[in-house]
């Protein structure tokens, strides 16, 4: 006989249920593949306790206990929509910057072969690894790093990679980070300064040739480190 769901089981799936309905699926998402892993992926397992009931909402969630600048977790409409613009293979080697909780690393895991994620705090970086664990996520890897520092060489050992997604803003995407793309590889960054920043898909069609489209327009917090153009022009 199968077992009845909880009320608060049934809750939890209602409200994942409006998540995708009411937010995600109006933002253009309509790979059938990214709402399945909506579905099935635990979102509320990578949301800290103090802020579990919010784990749906249509907002930036806090990752640390007093909020830091730039750890959070992104709403669920922009991961979705990162995740969708990045075409994912089953045969591709992704490369994330900011693992945050690991969210978004385990729905990338899903849809690719492996994941290298570059967390710089070595907390989140911790929980990130116990949450994917926890979550069944064999083919994502947690590395504590300022993915940053010194030309992006904490990332060159395993380049090329296939897909590379930024999980907060930067003001420009930095050119030692193009060139770890694979031929046919894709970028997947918000890109710009407030008020005004663009989800920005690069995607390599040459040896120094790359197409850069900006589809939609979104603000999210900065990632730490990252070079920032100078706004002086001669």
């Amino acid at each position: 006989m199968a077992s009845q769901n909880t009320p608060e089981q049934q809750r939890l799936e209602q409200a994942r249920f409006n998540m995708i309905e009411q937010q995600v699926r109006p933002w253009e998402v309509l790979d059938a593949r990214v709402l399945e892993l909506l579905g099935r992926v635990r979102r509320e397992d990578f949301v800290p306790a103090a802020h579990k009931a919010l784990a749906f909402a249509d907002l930036e969630l806090p990752l640390s206990q007093p909020a830091v600048e730039g750890q959070c977790l992104l709403a669920p409409k922009v991961q979705a929509r990162l995740v969708q613009d990045l075409a994912l293979k089953p045969t591709d080697k992704v490369l994330e910057i900011g693992a945050g909780s690991g969210y978004m690393t385990a729905l990338l895991a899903q849809l690719s072969q492996r994941v290298v994620s570059l967390e710089i705090d070595p907390a989140l970086a911790a929980l990130a690894r116990e949450n994917l664990q926890k979550a069944g996520i064999a083919n994502a890897e947690v590395r504590q790093a300022d993915a940053a520092a010194n030309g992006f060489a904490a990332c060159q050992a395993e380049a090329p990679f296939d897909a590379i997604v930024l999980t907060g803003s930067v003001a420009e995407v930095p050119a030692a980070l193009l060139s770890l793309l694979a031929p046919g590889g894709r970028l997947a960054a918000i890109v710009g300064d407030e008020p005004v920043m663009r989800a920005t898909i690069v995607t390599r069609t040459g040896e120094a040739a790359f197409q850069t489209t900006q589809p939609w327009d979104i603000n999210a917090p900065r990632l730490l480190n990252f070079p920032q153009p100078s706004r002086f022009r001669f």
